[in-house]
């Protein structure tokens, strides 16, 4: 559940301000993560709210097409979609959103109050939610502690986006809300800026609440934390990267699709880094994962084959 916008970038990879012609995909963190879900087969559906104009058309249907239920999505003809800019340069990727007021902005906890979404397993969210506006964070708090999914296991995505709102405002409400949900994602950066927090362990002791702590750090790889027993720890494969951009969202889905499976912490982390591999690869903010044959030969290797630096483009995962 969350916002996706249409995104904007220089089709020559070059400064916005130099382009002469923009490309239009969608991106959107949750959707992604749906998106990435029903490429790994399982059954997703995403609930937002788009703008009655050709942006959200777009976003529908290209959220559908990776297989995606989009019926839980209302179509506002009071608000635009949203649309962010991709601005990349020597230092890396920035982004300029165009949201403030769109459709996705009033979202609120009537949006779970549907009959459809009995029985769900899984309930997604991002704290990107948290800065569209009150009523998103009115849906968040009902969604973690009025629990609008029984039975639905709550994941959160922490997610902090600095042009949404400043460390100092996010943090202390970013941590509150992930403190209340099942399983928690976090980049390590994120956590160190947002919280000080300078290692998974201390992390983990800053949220006490969740059932488990995943703290992704980039190139390094990402650290599973339970509530009791050791960490977990799987490497991040080596991959050539064309954009980081997504790559978080595929992350998530992939590791959620393990849980889902019911599969030890080792091999959902495993399943996280194989599905960030092609979008770190890709341009864009999506990718196909790798085909099931090969996501199975993967999880069957050994730790130490697992991170033979000659294997590439099977890990990574993003943040």
């Amino acid at each position: 559940m969350g916002e996706t916008m249409v995104v904007l970038t220089p089709d020559d990879g070059g400064p916005l301000q130099h382009a002469a012609r923009l490309l239009v995909s969608v991106g959107g963190a949750e959707s992604n993560v749906a998106m990435g879900l029903a490429r790994l087969g399982h059954r997703a559906t995403w609930v937002s709210r788009v703008g009655d104009d050709p942006f959200g058309r777009r976003v529908v249907a290209e959220v559908a097409a990776a297989g995606v239920d989009v019926d839980l999505v209302t179509v506002d003809p009071a608000a635009p979609t949203g649309v962010y800019l991709k601005d990349p340069g020597p230092a890396g990727t920035r982004v300029h959103y165009h949201r403030a007021g769109s459709a996705a902005s009033r979202l609120g906890a009537a949006d779970l109050a549907d009959a459809r979404l009995a029985g769900v397993r899984l309930l997604h969210l991002s704290g990107i939610t948290a800065a569209l506006s009150d009523t998103c964070r009115d849906l968040l708090a009902h969604a973690l502690a009025g629990r609008a999914a029984p039975g639905a296991r709550v994941t959160f995505d922490v997610n902090h986006r600095p042009a949404l709102w400043p460390a100092d405002r996010a943090g202390p409400m970013l941590r509150e809300l992930a403190d209340r949900a099942d399983v928690v994602l976090v980049g390590q950066d994120e956590a160190d800026t947002l919280w000080g927090a300078a290692d998974p362990v201390a992390v983990r002791d800053l949220l006490p609440g969740p059932e488990l702590v995943v703290v992704k750090d980039g190139a390094v790889g990402a650290t599973a934390l339970a509530r009791t027993g050791p960490a977990v720890f799987v490497p991040a494969l080596p991959v050539d990267v064309v954009e980081p951009v997504g790559a978080g969202d595929a992350f998530a889905a992939g590791f959620l699709a393990g849980l889902l499976r019911r599969v030890d912490l080792r091999s959902c982390l495993r399943l996280g880094h194989l599905t960030a591999a092609p979008v770190l690869a890709a341009p864009g903010d999506n990718a196909p994962p790798p085909d099931p044959a090969r996501i199975a030969r993967a999880l069957a290797l050994t730790d130490r084959e697992w991170a033979a630096p000659a294997r590439r483009h099977d890990g990574g995962s993003g943040t």
